[in-house]
């Protein structure tokens, strides 16, 4: 048998123990304070502006909105550009996480989220809100549910200590089921809250929003790894990325919120009653992800990843699809909205909570 220094021990366990802490990156951790301030700059301009602002609002093809669909296309691109289907070959190594992730994504979350958002737009809030409206957001919720993280997961997975490449295997799968599942269960939902479907623009939003970019981010990956190197890929090229993603969520926010304007400065409440059920939803979703991956026996570094892409979403495709559907000053796009300003504080406290319980998994 091998003979452990006692010495060697110890200073590896004071070097582990002297390891910085990980950090959420500044932009990601005051996410919520520069989407509040967007709020209040593009309700003042929204109000400045008045009817001049028209004029995007009518910059369209086939219900697209040209600019917004351009901004969000350069938020959609850089996360594609992180998927690896290779990584696919290795599923079936460790298929339990997988599944796990399948199920929670697909056959629960979306369900849920549809049911929390009936009972508070269309029981718990009937006095305040008409049927009209409590349709919409309703709808709003359920293109919300409809789609799983599958940027700031990486995030999430950073700060527990999940297992990367794990991560990206997740992620990956879940990019490939978008092409196929979310029109029918968003469109299966819409029809059971009585909104008439509108699958032409459905399908249409998905190959502008989820195939252009991930056949385009497919292309660019491979052809850049090849001439120039995997680090240089990872370390040089996608950090040059992210500055373009980060403006073109906060212009999308300020436009969006522009036309949302008045609708929040006559019921300034609709924030909070909006965020009440998504909050809602966020932990129930994450803690069923949670302790059926204690279930099954994942390790910690695999179930935490799972439970936060449950948690989280895709909210830039749930925001271009509100907007195709209903329309930049529509309650559906604000719903979406507003789950990226929830959406952060939330996480934290999930990942704090899930770095707290890590020595309740027996690692394999």
């Amino acid at each position: 048998m091998k003979k452990t220094d006692p010495q060697k021990t110890a200073a590896n366990q004071q070097l582990s123990n002297s390891a910085p802490p990980k950090k959420i990156a500044f932009f990601e951790r005051y996410l919520t304070l520069w989407v509040a301030i967007c709020i209040l700059f593009g309700i003042a301009l929204g109000n400045l502006a008045g009817d001049s602002m028209t004029f995007l609002s009518q910059m369209e093809i086939a219900k697209v909105n040209i600019p917004i669909a351009i901004l969000i296309w350069m938020m959609i691109y850089p996360m594609m550009l992180q998927i690896d289907f290779s990584s696919l070959k290795k599923v079936t190594q460790k298929p339990k996480g997988i599944v796990l992730t399948v199920i929670i994504n697909w056959l629960i979350k979306p369900f849920t989220m549809a049911f929390f958002a009936w009972l508070f737009f269309s029981n718990i809030y009937s006095a305040f809100i008409s049927p009209e409206l409590a349709g919409e957001y309703i709808a709003g919720a359920i293109l919300l549910g409809a789609a799983p993280c599958t940027a700031m997961v990486f995030v999430w997975s950073y700060l527990t200590d999940g297992d990367p490449n794990y991560t990206l295997m997740q992620v990956s799968v879940n990019d490939l089921i978008i092409l196929v599942a979310f029109v029918p269960i968003v469109g299966l939902l819409l029809g059971i809250t009585n909104i008439t479907v509108p699958y032409n623009t459905l399908f249409l939003s998905i190959v502008i929003y989820v195939v252009v970019p991930l056949v385009a981010g497919f292309i660019t990956s491979k052809t850049l790894i090849k001439s120039k190197g995997k680090a240089w890929f990872t370390d040089v090229f996608l950090p040059k990325l992210k500055p373009i993603s980060i403006i073109a969520l906060l212009l999308t926010l300020v436009f969006l919120f522009a036309f949302q304007g008045g609708n929040i400065v006559n019921n300034p409440l609709i924030i909070v009653f909006i965020a009440i059920p998504l909050i809602i939803q966020t932990y129930f979703i994450f803690f069923v992800a949670w302790y059926s991956g204690k279930k099954l026996q994942l390790t910690h570094a695999v179930c935490a990843p799972a439970a936060m892409i449950g948690a989280s979403n895709f909210f830039e495709l749930s925001v271009a699809v509100a907007i195709a559907l209903f329309g930049l000053d529509s309650p559906a796009a604000l719903v979406c909205v507003v789950g990226v300003l929830v959406e952060v504080p939330i996480m934290l406290s999930l990942v704090a909570f899930a770095n707290k319980q890590k020595h309740t998994f027996k690692e394999q």
